[in-house]
């Protein structure tokens, strides 16, 4: 396709995550550019980024995009997908750029490239980290002989991956191989711009386990070349992060920090050895205290772009299509990577595939599922129901080690947010206890282990009909900053208004119950929802109670201490659970579970520094204050487009909530408290 140079050229996005924010702003710049569509099978996902960047179509699939008349097409999806994207590309006319890596097989690369040339369509993949301006400028300094004849390169990197957040598992859960597809092609590439071609490459790769959705996360590699060794060491653990390149020659060294945007250069001095080791390192600590605080100004003010790689790669890329000329990095180059990848990537695949596929063995009989056996309640409840003789599957993100010398414990090892595995689990158990949430991270572990997870548990029961659902819900979907503080709480009281206001939590919390409620009221599911008040019991004795935060290694307890907190003891809570499975009238309800008991946040407070002693720092402060400061924080956050964990919403919604009458969980689920909190704050702070 030859594009007339008095028009611009059509470009279209195929993806709508991290790297597509990147291509918009890069081609934005270009003024020979149109972007004309965004597609993404999260069509959500899709529209916000069109809305966000002015683009005028969005869709859920290429084909949608078609009557917009693309003339290139940028590839943004997770590399299984990128093969079967591109020739559908160039089956509709567009010339292709492709994030790396071109695709998962040698097969699919060579069929890219195939379809390319005979549809005469410029192919090109986005080998980025050759565009970063301080990898050029150590680039340019190797081909001028700055450092003497090379000897080796290596290559340090550590990264962390957005959370899983639920649906079916992707690419980059069950493939052994994907982090070193992900960054290793990076380093190879870059060892073959100073090297040479690679001849022989030696990986290595472990499990240490830390997240339990990325599996082989450590990775050395040792490539060899004709001019010398390149070295690859990728940490998914590590930390401080790292994203460093250190070139060394015959006379000198390159040290390349892409974090820091610096280059630093040391060469053989004349003169005794150490003098000149000093000079080299005094002289690049003098440049730093200068460049680095530039560097940053140069981010904050626009200056210098984020991940400067990628969007010139995208501009590359562009004016090579308006030209119809070679791309910057073609199809051959990402091939000759792919044919190093595919055999080193082969067996921590098989291995992961295993592992993945060890965890559906056939489940014996048991008397109960407890999702979220990990935590606080599920494992007491998980005691309770094995003193009680009952045999219990428990579905956990990694193993336990009690419940695995436990006979009468079955473990399922699996996510919440992952549909099959929790269909696995639900299968064949009379009574489902669905404990499980998420407590802490970011948006997505709130939407895979709270909104998925709930949804998957849902509709494995509406699979299996289990004889009862007991669902664990929370305080936090009620409306705190608008209640009135003497009304009396109910199980009708107002909900949450503006969930996303409050946060994470209490959005998927809400969203959760809600499906909950649906299957009931729809499809008959015979469930039960309990909304616990705080629950606490030993082992919690370092939980901040409500309109406590944990700030800096101090409790900061907002306004006053005269105001009471809906506790309610961890046994109570268990009793609660154990009635919703067999109380006649509970089923298709809902119940706070709080004692009534009058307990003031300062009292619980006081039990804590009994317990805890010199190690609670507590402070406490008006009301008024931190409204300003969530007031201040807000001006911020808009200052920098950027979401923020404080705001005067969030403030007005610490206020406990009080006064609840509990007649519903009387009479219906037949519970009142057993203990109560006072002899459990006895049990818990002594």
């Amino acid at each position: 396709m030859s594009i007339d140079p008095s028009q611009k050229l059509r470009v279209a996005l195929v993806g709508a995550g991290y790297v597509a924010g990147h291509h918009l702003s890069a081609l934005k710049a270009l003024d020979f550019v149109e972007v004309v569509g965004i597609c993404d099978t999260n069509l959500e996902a899709a529209r916000a980024l069109a809305a966000r960047h002015g683009v005028p179509l969005a869709a859920a699939s290429l084909a949608e995009l078609a009557p917009a008349k693309p003339q290139a097409v940028h590839v943004l999806t997770p590399p299984s997908s990128h093969a079967s994207i591109t020739l559908a590309a160039l089956a509709m006319g567009c010339h292709v750029l492709v994030e790396k890596p071109m695709a998962d097989s040698v097969a699919d690369c060579e069929t890219m490239i195939d379809k390319a040339r005979e549809k005469h369509l410029v192919l090109g993949v986005n080998h980025s980290d050759l565009y970063d301006p301080v990898l050029l400028q150590a680039l340019d300094a190797v081909r001028k002989g700055s450092i003497g004849e090379l000897v080796s390169v290596d290559i340090v990197r550590n990264s962390e991956y957005p959370a899983y957040a639920g649906g079916p598992l992707p690419g980059s859960v069950t493939q052994g191989s994907y982090p070193f597809r992900d960054l290793g092609v990076h380093g190879l590439y870059t060892i073959e711009a100073f090297l040479g071609p690679v001849t022989d490459l030696q990986v290595q790769y472990q499990a240490r386990g830390t997240d339990p959705n990325l599996h082989f996360d450590e990775w050395q590699a040792q490539a060899r070349t004709g001019q010398g060794v390149g070295r690859l060491l990728l940490s998914w653990n590590a930390r401080p992060m790292e994203n460093r390149v250190f070139v060394r020659g015959t006379r000198g060294t390159i040290e390349v920090d892409r974090f820091l945007q610096t280059c630093r250069i040391h060469r053989v001095l004349p003169g005794p050895k150490f003098i000149g080791i000093m000079v080299n390192a005094w002289i690049s600590a003098m440049k730093d205290v200068f460049r680095i605080p530039w560097n940053v100004v140069r981010f904050a003010t626009g200056m210098l772009k984020p991940s400067p790689g990628i969007q010139r790669g995208a501009q590359e890329f562009a004016k090579a299509a308006r030209d119809h000329a070679p791309p910057p990095f073609g199809g051959e180059d990402a091939l000759r990577i792919a044919k190093l990848l595919e055999p080193v990537c082969a067996e921590p695949d098989r291995l992961r595939l295993q592992s993945l596929e060890d965890r559906y063995a056939a489940l014996a009989p048991v008397d109960a599922l407890v999702t979220g056996a990990a935590g606080f309640l599920g494992r007491k409840l998980v005691a309770r129901l094995r003193e009680q003789g009952q045999r219990v599957r428990v579905l956990v993100r990694r193993p336990v080690a009690a419940y695995a010398s436990d006979d009468g414990v079955q473990m399922v090892v699996g996510d919440l947010g992952d549909p099959r595995m929790v269909a696995h689990a639900v299968a064949g158990v009379p009574i489902v206890y669905h404990v499980g949430a998420a407590m802490r991270g970011s948006a997505r572990d709130f939407e895979a282990g709270t909104t998925w997870g709930t949804r998957n548990i849902v509709e494995a029961c509406l699979v299996s009909r289990p004889q009862r659902l007991i669902y664990v819900s929370s305080m936090s979907v009620f409306d705190h900053a608008g209640r009135d503080p003497q009304a009396v709480m109910t199980e009708a009281s107002a909900l949450e208004p503006h969930p996303g206001l409050r946060g994470a939590y209490t959005q998927t919390k809400l969203a959760a119950e809600r499906l909950v409620q649906n299957a009931i009221r729809e499809h008959g599911l015979q469930a039960v929802i309990l909304r616990p008040g705080q629950i606490f019991g030993p082992g919690a004795e370092r939980v901040t109670p409500n309109g406590v935060i944990a700030l800096a290694g101090r409790w900061v307890a907002i306004g006053s201490g005269a105001q009471t907190i809906p506790v309610v003891y961890l046994d109570d809570v268990v009793d609660a659970l154990q009635q919703a499975a067999v109380a006649p009238k509970a089923v298709g309800g809902v119940f706070n579970v709080v004692d009534t008991q009058p307990i003031t946040q300062q009292e619980y407070l006081n039990s804590c520094r009994r317990k805890l002693g010199s190690e609670l720092k507590l402070v406490r402060v008006p009301t008024w204050i931190f409204m300003g400061l969530g007031f201040g924080v807000e001006l911020l956050g808009k200052l920098l487009r950027r979401e923020v964990p404080l705001t005067r919403y969030r403030v007005r919604s610490l206020r406990p909530l009080a006064n609840f009458d509990t007649h519903a969980a009387r009479e219906a689920l037949e519970w009142s408290p057993r203990i109560g909190a006072r002899r459990g704050m006895d049990a818990t702070f002594g």
